[in-house]
C-alpha cells in the first residue's frame, strides 16, 4: 500500500468517526514519514522545529554563572550541560577553529540577560 492509499483509508476512517481529529492528525503525520508530537495547548501538530525555536527564544544569558557575559552559564542552564563544558568549547573553538571568540562575541551581544 502506497502512502496516498494510506491516508486515503485514514480520511475515511476519520470521516466514518472512527478516528478523533488529533488521532487522524498523528496517523497522517506517521503515514508522510514524519514523527508528530501534539501541542500542549491544542490539539494541532507541532513539528520539531517549533520546539527547537521556542528553545532558542527562551535562551538568556546568566546573570549569576559568568565569567564574561554570561553567554556560558545561559547556554548551560538551557541544554543542562555544565556551564564550564561550554567555555571549554568555546576556548577549543577560538584556539584551533578561530571562530569561537566571533560568535561568543556575537551571543553577548544578541542575547538578552535574564
Amino acid at each position: 500500500m502506497n502512502v496516498s492509499d494510506e491516508i486515503k483509508r485514514l480520511h475515511e476512517l476519520h470521516l466514518a468517526g472512527a478516528l478523533t481529529d488529533a488521532e487522524f492528525e498523528r496517523a497522517k503525520a506517521n503515514a508522510l514519514g514524519g514523527a508528530v508530537n501534539l501541542d500542549k495547548t491544542s490539539d494541532r501538530p507541532s513539528t520539531g522545529g517549533d520546539d527547537l525555536v521556542a528553545e532558542l527564544g527562551a535562551l538568556r544569558r546568566s546573570r549569576s554563572d559568568r565569567w564574561l557575559g554570561g553567554v556560558c552559564g545561559g547556554i548551560g542552564k538551557a541544554s543542562g550541560i555544565e556551564s564550564w563544558i561550554w567555555r571549554l568549547m568555546f576556548v577549543l573553538c577560538t584556539v584551533f577553529i578561530g571562530f569561537g571568540l566571533l560568535v561568543y562575541l556575537l551571543m553577548w551581544i544578541f542575547v538578552p540577560e535574564e
